[in-house]
């Protein structure tokens, strides 16, 4: 339901709807394009990645201000819990921030103190914001709103994260536990060893802490379908598909290696 605002979190309806939010991993697209192929495509969010790509905030403001127009949600995955383009992200029409590598509570509160304003944060205010396309506001309807529409992910990437879940997921103003997969599996000795019994008890563990805490559990990483069924169906409402790179990879590959074979016969 929209707040005084007139607005609302996509995201945050799904998972009140009890439904699954769909995230299209993008480290390739520089432009707006890249929100309405991901809705075109059935996604329900673009998480722009800048722990590991080269984006910079004045481009990742124009990808967002795209996803607004379209009813995507925009999130950004930035480089850990202290990085201080956070702010200015937020301010300029991302509605979600994805923290990597959160290992400790004390980890997921310096998040939190990013994402909120006080008394829960300690998140500066701007004034006018393009999610109300800049519309003056009382400043109590403002924060009310922008409150209702930031959403706080944290992931678990290592042992020690894993270890601290249940703390984690404790936090107040932290959304989604989300589980980074790649790196966990590497944290624990076992890179590349999806659906192994190591990972599917990490997996439920995490899946289990969200839920004892009212927080909703993410899965990353992991690319094989049957899977990510499987993880949806054990409460997983927060999913990532897979990358921009990976799907333009793939169906290249699809269609060149088709007209090969056709050429060749």
């Amino acid at each position: 339901m929209a707040n005084a605002a007139g607005v609302s979190h996509p995201l945050k309806e799904l998972f009140k709807a009890k439904k699954v939010a769909l995230g299209l991993l993008t480290r390739l697209a520089r432009s707006g394009d890249i929100a309405r192929i991901a809705k075109t495509t059935g996604h329900d969010f673009i998480l722009i990645d800048c722990q590991h790509s080269l984006y910079n905030v004045e481009t990742i403001g124009h990808m967002a201000q795209a996803a607004l127009g379209i009813g995507l949600s925009p999130l950004v995955r930035v480089r850990s819990c202290d990085d201080p383009q956070t702010q200015v992200l937020l301010d300029n029409g991302v509605t979600g921030i994805v923290f990597p590598d959160v290992n400790t509570a004390a980890e997921a509160k310096r998040a939190v103190n990013r994402c909120r304003f006080p008394p829960l944060g300690k998140r500066s205010v701007a004034g006018t914001y393009p999610i109300f396309d800049y519309k003056a506001m009382p400043m109590p309807d403002t924060l009310n709103a922008l409150t209702e529409n930031t959403l706080v992910v944290c992931m678990i990437e290592t042992q020690e994260g894993l270890d601290n879940v249940e703390a984690i997921a404790a936090v107040e103003g932290v959304d989604v536990v989300h589980v980074g997969s790649n790196d966990l599996l590497t944290a624990m000795g076992k890179p590349g060893s999806f659906g192994s019994e190591q990972h599917i008890a990490a997996l439920d563990r995490v899946i289990a802490a969200s839920k004892k805490h009212g927080k909703i559990p993410g899965v990353g990483g992991d690319r094989n379908v049957a899977r990510q069924t499987d993880f949806i169906r054990k409460g997983a409402q927060f999913l990532t598909t897979n990358s921009d790179i990976a799907f333009l990879t793939v169906e290249a590959m699809r269609v060149t290696g088709e007209l090969r074979k056709a050429i060749a016969g």
